[in-house]
């Protein structure tokens, strides 16, 4: 598994929770064995991508960090406002 298909996991995933998926926009910055995903969304759709008490937020970072684990990379995800 490479990077690129991280950005497209998250992308898969977010698509699937907010009602606007053409406001989705993800950036992908490396330096050395840290990957970070910067996820933007629609305005309207933010509370969608960070659940209650950020739950979902969590689970979307647990199932990108475990997907990194693989490749011994570390994978941040930062949701932008």
């Amino acid at each position: 598994m490479d990077s690129t298909n991280l950005k497209e996991i998250l992308g898969y995933i977010v698509e699937n929770l907010v009602d606007d998926p053409s406001g989705i926009s993800i950036e992908q910055v490396e330096k050395d064995d840290v990957i970070t995903l910067q996820l933007k969304v629609a305005e309207n759709d933010m509370g969608k991508v960070i659940g209650r008490q950020g739950r979902i937020a969590k689970e979307i970072r647990a199932i990108l960090k475990a997907s990194g684990a693989r490749e011994h990379k570390k994978v941040l995800v930062d949701i932008l406002d």
